[in-house]
């Protein structure tokens, strides 16, 4: 009887073992959602990895209120500069004998929607001059809007290309500050004023035109 029951009490040690092993594997799954009513924690999901020797970190995904990101691409179809030679064209051709309506001078709507602000975003940029830019430069700000379309802080700049020199930063970081002087305060309906309040909005700007490559390189 004494060899049986040692027997039974090997057997339940190995299936225990057998029982933790698994859990450990399914510990290192990505992502890994279980949790136990006795662990008297409350509950998250977490992110592990048999490579990392620390514990799991909580997992969320999707979140209410992540930030809004943004992305403006300069190129050479683009680029501000045609667009203000066509403007001198056609200002000249008002100053020949046409006049702007009341309708283009008035003020434009209030924008109700976050394509609308991207929109309004996208018109502020203007590009360094292109002796001045680099190809394949990339530079992200971070910042929030209140609910009258004034922003909260100075923007944060999350990211500029590595390679690029203190110089070129700067460069861009003056066309950056102009576009958002430029635009700001944003005019707002009262829902959408009170959508964005507060929330990160992240803008890329991303120049891809031509220019000097022995000046992109310096």
């Amino acid at each position: 009887m004494g060899l049986l029951r040692n027997a039974k009490v090997l057997t339940f040690a190995v299936i225990g073992l057998d029982a933790a092993g698994a859990l450990g594997v399914a510990g290192a799954q990505t992502p890994q959602s279980q949790f136990s009513v006795l662990s008297g924690r409350p509950y998250h999901p977490t992110f592990c990895s048999v490579f990392q020797r620390r514990p799991c970190q909580p997992y969320y995904e999707g979140a209410i209120g992540e930030d809004l990101r943004l992305t403006v691409v300069s190129t050479d179809e683009n680029d501000p500069a045609k667009s203000a030679s066509n403007g001198d064209t056609a200002k000249s051709t008002n100053e020949q004998g046409s006049t702007a309506t009341e309708a283009e001078k008035a003020e434009p709507p209030p924008l109700d929607s976050i394509r609308a602000m991207y929109a309004a975003l996208r018109g502020c940029w203007v590009p360094p001059p292109r002796d001045d830019a680099r190809h394949g430069m990339q530079y992200t700000i971070r910042f929030a809007f209140k609910r009258d379309g004034a922003i909260v802080a100075p923007p944060r700049v999350t990211y500029a290309s590595h390679d690029a020199p203190p110089a070129v930063r700067e460069v861009y970081r003056e066309a950056v500050d102009a576009a958002l002087k430029r635009c700001t305060p944003l005019h707002f309906t009262d829902a959408m004023g009170n959508a964005v309040a507060g929330r990160p909005i992240a803008i890329r700007f991303v120049d891809n035109r031509t220019v000097d490559t022995a000046k992109s390189q310096q």
